[in-house]
């Protein structure tokens, strides 16, 4: 792969959730690369107007179309600022475009949403809230994290980093991975062919895992069936790595006691989706990466990459082979 340098590069920088955040790239960046010329939009209508001669795009995959590609005759670069680029990958891309993630930013904030999840299941924190609403005073026994069995599938960075934090809640931490097979903070790895093994062992299991073709309904009715009785599933990975039919059904008739759902087949959720009135399943709107420094936790990796980028270097982080 050939990388030409770009002395005065034309950067497109998209944002339209967060102006702040916008105001902060502007500022940091600004500084930091003088030279290079810096085209904020805060909005798909701005991005348009800016596209015609940008040379490289940077925005979360979800705010990349067709149409803001076309608009781009000299791309040659996509900084995604999300670790998901399946949005993108789904797009007609030109030819010669490189596409990079932010892939390793997000463990923090996925590793305290699945803490918090595993500790919502196990106390029943729904039931607390709606008895707060009544002015209902019930207590139960308290399940705790500590001693349980937590099978986490999908040993990346948001993997590690949450091993080590159940490490620190005194949780038994099991892998499920093809790629990794030691890692610190887990107790074993197995690999995705023993995943019925984790399942009949696990009081958690955490889906972390990439989408793909091969992770497409990798938790499929056998594997739920395969759950430990009275356990819990946790899907922050995407909707599609769970068979949502199968999901339906082992929530209604067990073995499983419930589930935390932060991602789904079709986002938004289906407000007239049955899973949002069962009283065993906790729905987040797909927040697992969000943070409130999300722009700070991106800058390092993405000055580095924009100094490859103006260089002619080769990205310095997460490069993604385009099929």
């Amino acid at each position: 792969m050939q990388f030409k340098p770009h002395p005065q590069a034309s950067v497109l920088l998209l944002e339209p959730e967060n102006h702040a955040e916008l105001k902060l790239y502007r500022d940091i960046l600004s500084q930091e690369f003088p030279e290079m010329r810096l085209l904020l939009a805060g909005s798909q209508e701005e991005a348009h107007q800016l596209a015609p001669t940008a040379t490289a795009l940077l925005c979360k995959a979800h705010h990349v179309k067709d149409s803001l590609l076309a608009a781009m005759p000299h791309l040659d670069w996509i900084q995604a600022l999300t670790t998901g680029v399946d949005a993108i990958l789904a797009l007609t891309l030109p030819p010669s475009v490189t596409l990079t993630s932010a892939r390793g930013i997000h463990g923090p904030q996925m590793s305290e949403l699945a803490l918090l999840q595993m500790m919502s299941l196990a106390r029943d924190f729904p039931r607390m809230l709606h008895n707060q609403q009544q002015a209902n005073w019930k207590r139960w026994p308290q399940r705790l994290l500590l001693s349980k069995t937590v099978a986490i599938v999908g040993i990346g960075a948001v993997g590690r980093e949450l091993a080590r934090r159940c490490a620190v809640f005194g949780m038994r931490v099991i892998g499920v991975s093809d790629a990794v097979t030691t890692a610190e903070h887990f107790n074993e790895i197995l690999p995705r062919t023993q995943l019925t093994d984790a399942a009949n062992r696990a009081d958690f299991m955490i889906l972390l895992v990439p989408y793909s073709a091969d992770t497409r309904h990798l938790v499929d009715a056998r594997i739920l069936q395969a759950m430990k009785p009275g356990s819990f599933l946790i899907n922050n990975a995407r909707g599609p790595v769970v068979d949502e039919q199968a999901l339906l059904a082992a929530l209604k008739n067990g073995p499983m006691a419930g589930a935390a759902l932060d991602v789904f087949n079709n986002e938004p959720l289906d407000p007239n989706s049955p899973l949002w009135q069962m009283p065993n399943v906790i729905i987040t709107p797909h927040i697992g990466g969000l943070s409130d420094c999300y722009a700070e936790q991106l800058m390092p990796m993405l000055i580095d990459n924009l100094r490859s980028y103006i260089a002619g270097h080769a990205p310095a982080h997460n490069l993604v082979p385009l099929r």
